[in-house]
C-alpha cells in the first residue's frame, strides 16, 4: 500500500504530476471538440432538412461515412492523411516544404467529425419533434426566419435533443482515449508509460478506470442540471 501511494504521489518520487496533466489534456480535448461537433452536427441536420437535393445527399454521405468508420481509423485518416495530402499537393505545385499536424488538433478534428455525424441525427429527431405551427406562428408575427430559428426553434431544439447529446458527450469523453496512439499525452498514454516503467500495469490502469468513471459521474450531474434548466419553463407552467 505504501509503495502504491509513493508511485501515485506528486513530485519526483511518483507519477501524480504526469497523470494529473493527462487528465487536463483529456478534459481539454473533449471540451475543445464539443462546440465544433455541435455546430457541425446542427449544420448537417439543417442540410438534411433542406429542399436542395445535392445538399441533402452530401449530408447523408458525410454521416454514413463517419458513422460507419471506426473512430480509430478516422483518427488515422485525419492525422496521416492530411499530412500526406498536403505534401503531395506541394509536390504538384513544385513547392519545397513539409507539414506536421499537431496531434491535439488532429484528435480534435477527428473526434469532431465523428461526434457531429451522430449529433446531426439527434438534432434531426429534435427538429421533427417541433410542429410546423411553431414556424408559422413566428412568421405570422412578422419575425424573420433567422430570428424564428434563434428565438423559437433553437430553445425547443436543445431541450428535445439534450438527452441524446448528453449520451454523445459521455461517448466523446471516452473516445479521447484514442488520441494516445498518435502521441498525445492524455490519461491513457500517461498511465501506460507509468505502467511500463514501474511494471505495475494493474495499479495504473485501475487509476485510469477510476479517472474516467469520476469524469462520467461529474458529467452526469452536470447534464442533469442542464436538463433541469432547459425544462424550467415547463415547471413554471
Amino acid at each position: 500500500m505504501t509503495e502504491a501511494l509513493t508511485l501515485l504521489s506528486f513530485g519526483d518520487a511518483g507519477w501524480g504530476d504526469q497523470i494529473a496533466m493527462g487528465v487536463v489534456v483529456t478534459v481539454t480535448l473533449a471540451l475543445a471538440t464539443l462546440p465544433f461537433g455541435l455546430t457541425l452536427g446542427f449544420l448537417i441536420a439543417l442540410a438534411k432538412l433542406s429542399d436542395e437535393p445535392s445538399l441533402k445527399a452530401a449530408a447523408n454521405i458525410f454521416t454514413t461515412i463517419f458513422r460507419g468508420l471506426p473512430e480509430l481509423l478516422t483518427l488515422f485518416l485525419v492525422y496521416f492523411g492530411i499530412q500526406i495530402g498536403v505534401q503531395e499537393l506541394a509536390k504538384l505545385l513544385d513547392l519545397n516544404f513539409t507539414i506536421e499536424i499537431n496531434s491535439f488538433v488532429a484528435g480534435m478534428a477527428a473526434l469532431a467529425v465523428v461526434f457531429s455525424s451522430y449529433a446531426s441525427e439527434a438534432f434531426l429527431s429534435a427538429f421533427r419533434g417541433i410542429s410546423k405551427g411553431q414556424y408559422e406562428g413566428g412568421y405570422a408575427l412578422g419575425i424573420s426566419k433567422g430570428l424564428t430559428m434563434r428565438l423559437i426553434i433553437v430553445p425547443q431544439l436543445i431541450r428535445l435533443a439534450l438527452p441524446a447529446l448528453g449520451n454523445l458527450w459521455l461517448i466523446l469523453l471516452k473516445d479521447t482515449a484514442l488520441v494516445s496512439v498518435i502521441g498525445l499525452a492524455d490519461v491513457i498514454r500517461q498511465t501506460g508509460i507509468a505502467a511500463r516503467v514501474t511494471k505495475e500495469p494493474f495499479l495504473f490502469f485501475s487509476i485510469a478506470c477510476g479517472i474516467y468513471l469520476v469524469l462520467a459521474v461529474i458529467s452526469s450531474f452536470g447534464l442533469a442540471r442542464i436538463e433541469r434548466w432547459s425544462k424550467r419553463g415547463e415547471a413554471s407552467r
